[in-house]
C-alpha cells in the first residue's frame, strides 16, 4: 500500500487554473460516498482551499493505480482534461512531510496564516464522516493536526498575522494611505468576509456594507461587525457612498460583471473605485479591470502586500520547519514499528487475559483478601508478565523492516498460538517514497 498526494497550489498554478479545481464541501462529499467505485484506492481526504486543491489517498499500488487517483480527481473536479504540469505528485514519506508542511503553514501563500489549520480539519472531518478514511490516513490526520498546532504553539510564526484576508487590508492601505474613514461594499457573508470585515473594523473604517442573496446571512454578518446589511438586488443604494468593493463569496461563477459595475459609476459620476476580489473562483469578471476609473485585484495580487510581514517570520519559519520535520520523522518510525503491530499487539492482549484469568482463580481462594493486598497481587502479575515479554517485544521490534521481520514474527505467532488478523493496513504500508 502506498500513501500518495496529488495537487496543485498557488506556486504550481496561476488562480484561473486553480479556480477550476476549487470544489465545494458538498461536491467532495458526493464523491466520497462513491470511493468504492474506484478500486485500488482504500483511504481519501480532499483538501481544496483557495489556494490548493489536494487529494490525499492510500493507493494499492501506486503505479498501477495512478489512473484511477487521477480519474477520482477529474470526476470530482468535473474536468475532463487538465495540463498535469501545473500539479504535483508525492509519495511515502514525501507526503507525510508535505501535510505537516501545509498544516504548519509552512507552504501557504501567507506564511503563518491560521486559517489553514482549520481547513486541514474540515477536510478530514468531512472525509472521516463518509466513512472514507482508515487507520491510515487518521493517523495522518491526527498527526498533521497536532503539528499544526505545535507549530503555532512553539513558536512566533503567527505573530504580526497575516491572512489573504488581511493582505487585502493591507493592499487597501497601499492604494489609499490610510483606510480610515472610509466606506467598504462586502460581497459575501461567510467565514473569510467575516475575517475580512473584522480585519477591516480593526483599522477604524466609517462603514462596512455587507451584500448577500440570503438576506438573513447578511444580517448576520452585518450584526457581528457592526454593518449594514443590503439585500444583492438594492446594491446601488449605496454605490455612491462607497471607496473599496470586496468580494469573498462562494459563487462557483462571477458576481459582478461590466454592466453592473458601469451601473455603479454612472450613479458616482465616475468616481474612481477599487476592487479586491480574493474569491477562489473569483467572483469579478476579469473585464472589469480594463474599465475607466476602475482598479481590480484578484487573490494573485496580494503577494506584494503580505512580503514585508513575510520578512518578520522568516527566522520562525526556521525553527517551525525543524518541527516539522521532527514530527515527519516521529511519524515515519511509528509506521516502521507499526509492521509488526499485530503480533505485538495479539500477545499482549493473549499474555493479559491470560494474567487476568489466573489472577482471578486464585482471589477466589483467598477470601479474607483484603484490598490492598489485592493490589500488591495485581501489580506483581502485571510486573511478572511485562518483564516476561520484554525480550520478545523487544525483538520484535528490532526485525521490524527487516529481513528477518517475516521469520521472526512468523515465529512469534505459531510459537504463542496467536491469532493474527488484519485488523489495519499498517503492515502493509509502504511509508518510502518513490526514489527509496
Amino acid at each position: 500500500m502506498q500513501l500518495v498526494v496529488l495537487g496543485l497550489n498557488h506556486k504550481t498554478a496561476p488562480v484561473e487554473i486553480r479556480e477550476r479545481f476549487t470544489v465545494s464541501p458538498q461536491d467532495i462529499s458526493n464523491q466520497l460516498l462513491q470511493l468504492d467505485d474506484y478500486s485500488g484506492i482504500d483511504e481519501v481526504v480532499v483538501l481544496s482551499t483557495c489556494n490548493r486543491s489536494e487529494i490525499y489517498a492510500v493507493v494499492n499500488d501506486e503505479k498501477k493505480n495512478n489512473q484511477v487517483l487521477h480519474e477520482f480527481f477529474s470526476h470530482l473536479t468535473h474536468t475532463k482534461e487538465y495540463n498535469l504540469n501545473y500539479f504535483y505528485y508525492y509519495t511515502g514519506s514525501d507526503c507525510i512531510f508535505h501535510l505537516l508542511r501545509v498544516a504548519s503553514s509552512l507552504d501557504s501563500l501567507v506564511l503563518g496564516e491560521g486559517q489553514i489549520l482549520s481547513q486541514v480539519k474540515q477536510a478530514y472531518t468531512l472525509a472521516h464522516t463518509c466513512d472514507a478514511t482508515g487507520a491510515i490516513l487518521n493517523v495522518l490526520f491526527h498527526q498533521a493536526i497536532a503539528t499544526g498546532k505545535r507549530v503555532r504553539t512553539d513558536t512566533h510564526i503567527a505573530y504580526n498575522a497575516v491572512s489573504v484576508s488581511y493582505a487585502a487590508v493591507q493592499l487597501a492601505e497601499q492604494v489609499f494611505g490610510s483606510v480610515e474613514h472610509k466606506n467598504i461594499l462586502l460581497y459575501g457573508a461567510g467565514q473569510m468576509a467575516e475575517l475580512t470585515a473584522r480585519n477591516f473594523r480593526g483599522k477604524k473604517v466609517n462603514q462596512i456594507y455587507v451584500v448577500n442573496r440570503h438576506m438573513d446571512r447578511a444580517r448576520k454578518l452585518a450584526d457581528k461587525i457592526e454593518g449594514i446589511a443590503v439585500h444583492f438586488r438594492n446594491v446601488e443604494s449605496v454605490a455612491d457612498k462607497i471607496d473599496i468593493v470586496i468580494t469573498s463569496t462562494g459563487a462557483p461563477h462571477y458576481v459582478i460583471y461590466p454592466q453592473r459595475v458601469h451601473q455603479f459609476l454612472t450613479i458616482r459620476n465616475g468616481r474612481p473605485l477599487v476592487f479586491i476580489d480574493i474569491a477562489v473562483p473569483r467572483d469579478v469578471d476579469p473585464k472589469v479591470g480594463s474599465m475607466q476609473n476602475v482598479t481590480l485585484y484578484n487573490i494573485d495580487m496580494l503577494e506584494s502586500a503580505v512580503q514585508n510581514n513575510e520578512k518578520l517570520r522568516r527566522q520562525e519559519a526556521a525553527a517551525a520547519a525543524l518541527i516539522v520535520r521532527e514530527d515527519a520523522d516521529s511519524l515515519l518510525e511509528r509506521f516502521r514499528y507499526l509492521s509488526v503491530r499485530p503480533v505485538m499487539v495479539r500477545l499482549a492482549e493473549k499474555a493479559d487475559r491470560i494474567r487476568r484469568h489466573e489472577l482471578k482463580r486464585s482471589i477466589t481462594k483467598l477470601p479474607e483478601l483484603e484490598e490492598h493486598q489485592y493490589r500488591i497481587l495485581d501489580h506483581m502479575s502485571r510486573m511478572i508478565v511485562r518483564k516476561l515479554l520484554r525480550d520478545p517485544m523487544i525483538c520484535a521490534a528490532q526485525a521490524a523492516e527487516t529481513p528477518e521481520e517475516k521469520h521472526i514474527t512468523g515465529a512469534m505467532a505459531d510459537l504463542f498460538k496467536l491469532d493474527i488478523a488484519k485488523e489495519n493496513s499498517f503492515h502493509e504500508l509502504d511509508y518510502r517514497n518513490e526514489e527509496q
